[in-house]
């Protein structure tokens, strides 16, 4: 079977043609990254909104855990017959799949959204009040920085599933990888399903790949633990925190140091002094 596989993937004619492995690969990542784009411009501006205001949160993460809980090939058919009808061409098939796969991206996005805000230290939200800024300050520029890390994995996550659903979406006649599956199915043809497994796996990690890059370069290096020291390397501190690599006081040990410093002053001031 390794050899047949290996054999059907190297095939050159499977790799030309409206049918070859490039233009299902890229049909995938279209329908991919359109369900996406609109899960994101709908569960996105909800969970900030939800995580800034508190309002709504309760019907959020019950419709979020109701969604997760829907079977996707359900409700693919369910959409399929319900709206094929009432539209002809590729549209028949094609709108039905991209509502399934929005729909299923939506919940991970918008819990990643909404957590992230409800998580950032009330201290910094109090700090940025303090300075004047407005709400909409607050969040565009104190909460959503923030908050950036579980955004990007809800975004990871939801790709990953609608990547992995698009696949299936092909049994009511889309493009994608998943054409590889249902056709090679259809004339028994294993090597060809098989390669389209492995295709859509590595087309998966790919794309998860690709979003950890734009979070490694879109997260502040605080909020990971990126920090790094002059010489390059990456700073780290002693056992009590108090120090870093290179033996600088980190910022939490400069502040408790000032903190102690002044407690002495005062009790110096207090403390009754002896004649000798």
């Amino acid at each position: 079977m390794i050899n047949d596989v290996a054999s059907w993937l190297l095939d050159p004619a499977h790799w030309t043609g409206p049918d070859g492995v490039p233009a299902r690969t890229w049909e995938h990542i279209w329908y991919s990254g359109v369900s996406l784009l609109i899960a994101s411009l709908i569960a996105v501006p909800a969970g900030l909104l939800i995580g800034h205001t508190g309002r709504g949160r309760v019907v959020a993460v019950n419709l979020a855990g109701a969604a997760r809980a829907v079977p996707s090939l359900g409700l693919l058919f369910i959409m399929v017959l319900f709206l094929g009808p009432r539209l002809s061409g590729d549209a028949a098939s094609l709108w039905p799949s991209l509502i399934v796969l929005i729909v299923l991206a939506i919940p991970p996005i918008l819990s990643g959204a909404y957590a992230g805000v409800e998580g950032v230290d009330p201290a910094a939200r109090d700090a940025a009040r303090g300075m004047g800024m407005t709400g909409w300050e607050v969040l565009s520029r104190v909460e959503v920085p923030c908050a950036l890390p579980l955004i990007f994995s809800g975004l990871r996550s939801a790709a990953l599933q609608v990547v992995a659903t698009a696949t299936i979406a092909a049994i009511v006649g889309i493009g994608g990888l998943g054409r590889l599956l249902i056709d090679g199915q259809a004339i028994r043809d294993f090597p060809q399903m098989v390669s389209g497994a492995l295709l859509v796996a590595v087309l998966a990690l790919l794309v998860d790949l690709a979003l950890a890059g734009v979070q490694r370069y879109a997260v502040s290096p605080g909020l990971t633990g990126r920090t790094t020291t002059r010489g390059g390397g990456r700073a780290a501190t002693d056992a009590d925190g108090t120090t870093d690599a290179d033996g600088i006081p980190a910022p939490g040990a400069v502040f408790a140091g000032e903190k102690e410093l002044a407690v002495r002053r005062e009790a110096g001031k207090t403390e009754p002094r002896h004649n000798s």
